[in-house]
């Protein structure tokens, strides 16, 4: 019996060929096609992103736009407010986010630092919980803002983010390698480690450190900090991180005064995940 797998959640499924619908698969692509960069597209662009002839595309652009998850002004495609429906359900169904929600709470109003946790989702993390706020400064002193890039459902690059890094270092040498194979890793700042032999050495230490702290790889002016969230039988589940400003913590007071925190709220959330 021929077998497909496909990819979920960082997880390769087998399935039967004669199980697998083509067509849902292919129309979950086009749907997917949509992104942060690309919040707009016609029937050739979603064709490339999704692997698809511009035919195909096409069918599948207008059925989701009947069905209701897309809109259209003709010529483009963009995302409608029912795809919430399905975050909404995971955020209200799932244990993990409601598991984490209160320490998330705690450790912002301690500490009014912003703070997420992310899961990974093959070569990006995905925040499924948040908390806090991230602190500039204006002509009238310090202003308080949402962290950029971390609300509920943000999806970041796993190998520049502090959380992307700690998830990638709880798999085997064998797994890291394989996730690797064939991929470019982009740079989004001058800091940003894209050599895979130094990445795969960034990935050992934050292994043998058991956290990771990224210093503007993922954005400039912005230090993250992360560590592991694991079950009771030691499997890593997510990751939890602070984000903080360079201007307002350094590296150094990072590690001294928030790792602690980081650290005892890993321990506190193990018996709930």
């Amino acid at each position: 019996m021929s077998v497909s797998r496909t990819v979920s959640a960082d997880r390769v499924f087998p399935i039967a060929k004669a199980d697998k619908i083509e067509g849902m698969a292919k129309g979950m692509a086009v749907l997917e096609s949509f992104d942060t960069q690309r919040q707009r597209l016609n029937a050739t662009l979603a064709a490339e992103r999704a692997g698809l002839t511009r035919a195909a595309a096409r069918r599948h652009l207008l059925t989701l736009t009947h069905l209701g998850y897309l809109e259209t002004d003709g010529s483009y495609f963009w995302l409608s407010a029912k795809v919430l429906r399905f975050s909404g359900s995971y955020l209200a169904s799932a244990r993990l986010p409601r598991a984490i929600q209160p320490t998330l709470n705690r450790l912002a109003a301690q500490t009014r630092q912003s703070f997420s946790v992310a899961v990974l989702d093959f070569d990006e993390v995905v925040i499924v919980g948040r908390s806090g706020y991230e602190w500039t400064k204006s002509p009238e002193g310090a202003v308080r803002v949402m962290a950029y890039g971390l609300h509920l459902g943000a999806r970041l690059p796993a190998h520049a983010t502090s959380t992307g890094r700690v998830l990638l270092a709880a798999k085997t040498k064998t797994q890291l390698t394989q996730w690797l194979k064939g991929r470019t890793l982009a740079r989004l700042t001058s800091h940003t480690h894209i050599d895979p032999r130094q990445f795969r050495a960034v990935i050992e230490q934050v292994r043998a450190n058991d956290y990771c702290l990224a210093q503007e790889e993922h954005e400039l002016d912005v230090h993250a900090l992360a560590v592991p969230l694991r079950d009771m039988q030691g499997n890593t589940v997510a990751a939890l991180n602070v984000v903080a400003s360079p201007q307002r913590l350094t590296a150094q007071d990072i590690q001294r005064d928030l790792l602690p925190l980081l650290l005892d709220a890993a321990r506190e959330l193990r018996p709930l995940l």
